[in-house]
């Protein structure tokens, strides 16, 4: 059987191939960096002799997650594990960022997490019947979800989306063999800061709360296989989300806006 990545060169997902890999899953890589799959994928079938295929794509481009799920088809993979982790942020003005940049990221986030999802959940059904195993989705979102978040307000928005989308998921199937997690992950060492083209000012404050791809991983994946309905690595974090619940949204979002505000305006 297979688990298959979406963003997966990189940061969480690269470290969510490992632990699976370390776990005797095959792989389906998915990234738009076609070398940087064929390292990892040589990288990983070498050290756990698994069988690790690649897709290259841009998941931002309409229409790719047709072609993703007629090659699996093709290549008549049993895929048992579907993770969307795809994504990025931009930081900025909402009326000074782009509109097409802005709508690409609104693709990526939340529109192929849908398609993908949708498109190969009849292949996770077929798995589920031909091997009388569970199945899992897992969708990546983020603590941004939780509440507006001033100068990151179309990113925040679309995970928000995928917290909406996933929760309402995992309840149509509750009585099947699919589980389905969110998971939404805090500030964590990948390149985000820099595709969200952050200050360093904002970099420095948020790598003092940084996770480890590694940490956050593992707790994804064991989440995951434990059919966990939310998970929210680390103490800080999971005590950031919960806060939301509790206090008002204009001060959280006051709060938020201060953080990102201070250091957009320098």
């Amino acid at each position: 059987m297979y688990a298959l990545i979406t963003g997966a060169s990189k940061g969480i997902g690269k470290a969510m191939a490992e632990e699976l890999a370390a776990r005797q899953y095959n792989l389906v890589l998915v990234a738009r960096s076609a070398q940087e799959l064929q390292n990892l994928a040589k990288e990983l079938t070498q050290k756990y002799n698994i069988n690790v295929l690649y897709y290259p794509a841009d998941l931002s481009v309409p229409n790719v997650a047709t072609q993703i799920r007629d090659w699996c088809v093709d290549n008549q993979l049993d895929i048992s594990i579907l993770i969307n982790n795809a994504g990025y942020g931009l930081w900025g003005w909402f009326e000074k960022l782009t509109l097409d940049e802005q709508r690409n990221m609104m693709q990526l986030n939340m529109n192929a997490v849908v398609d993908i999802t949708y498109l190969l959940l009849p292949i996770l059904r077929a798995t589920t019947t031909k091997t009388h195993q569970p199945a899992y989705i897992m969708n990546v979102a983020s603590t941004a979800a939780y509440q507006a978040v001033p100068t990151l307000s179309l990113y925040a928005a679309t995970k928000a989306f995928i917290v909406s989308f996933t929760r309402g998921l995992r309840f149509e199937l509750q009585d099947t063999p699919i589980a389905v997690t969110c998971l939404s992950p805090g500030a964590t060492d990948t390149n985000f800061a820099d595709r969200a083209k952050m200050g360093e000012g904002l970099k420095a404050t948020a790598e003092k709360y940084n996770m480890l791809p590694t940490e956050v991983a593992k707790i994804a994946i064991n989440g995951m296989f434990n059919k966990e309905a939310e998970i929210v690595p680390g103490f800080i974090n999971a005590l950031s989300v919960k806060m939301t619940y509790f206090s008002p949204k204009s001060l959280i979002e006051k709060i938020a806006a201060g953080i990102y505000i201070k250091h957009l305006e320098k």
